[in-house]
């Protein structure tokens, strides 16, 4: 719907119905024959009312700004009167959190499943479950036992063996290459100390 064809007078019968369309552009105000040139009045909407629309519309915003400002104050005193009171962000968290699962424990449908609940946890089938899944907790937590004692065993052999004894001397040897004879527990030169710690640095 084209916004020129509409009539734009609040007051009006007819307004938001479409005009012809003939009709409308008779309507239309030559630019610089009535109001300005920037915003040229709509069609059907004299200076005056469109004057009395623009002061209705200013004050309309001002009250909407005054209203903001009361309402801004009102939250800085609710603030402060919480603040006196002890009360924080957080407990006023708690306490809605703490209503709100009342206000759910309280409700039919919650009501109706826990009834459901106790009555499946009486029922046979789930005693039968019940049992089975502790058996089976059981039998896997001392298969998962045996296993990680065979692996410990298994590590401990392996750490014992001759080929684990020789990677651990060629680290140990490269460590030494590395680091130097200070990287037995002394403090690691920098690269910045004055005396080198090798006699050709490869640099």
């Amino acid at each position: 719907m084209d916004p020129a064809s509409q009539d734009i007078n609040l007051n009006s019968p007819n307004k938001g119905l479409v005009v012809d369309q003939a009709e409308s552009l008779s309507d239309v105000p030559v630019e610089g024959a009535v109001g300005n040139s920037v915003n040229p009045l709509p069609p059907g909407l004299t200076e005056e009312e469109a004057e009395e629309l623009r002061t209705e519309l200013t004050k309309v915003e001002e009250e909407i700004n005054t209203l903001r400002q009361v309402l801004s104050a009102k939250e800085r005193h609710a603030a402060e009167l919480k603040r006196k009171l002890g009360l924080s962000p957080l407990n006023e968290l708690s306490q809605k959190l703490n209503k709100s699962w009342q206000d759910v424990q309280t409700s039919n449908a919650y009501l109706s499943a826990s009834a459901t609940l106790d009555d499946i946890a009486q029922s046979e089938v789930y005693k039968k479950t019940q049992e089975t899944l502790s058996q089976a907790g059981q039998k896997t937590s001392a298969a998962l036992n045996t296993v990680g004692t065979v692996i410990s065993r298994r590590l401990g052999d392996m750490r014992n063996s001759a080929t684990f004894k020789s990677f651990e001397d060629k680290m140990g040897n490269l460590k030494y290459k590395v680091v130097g004879p200070k990287g037995n527990g002394d403090a690691v030169s920098s690269p910045t100390d004055t005396t080198p710690t090798q006699e050709n640095p490869p640099f």
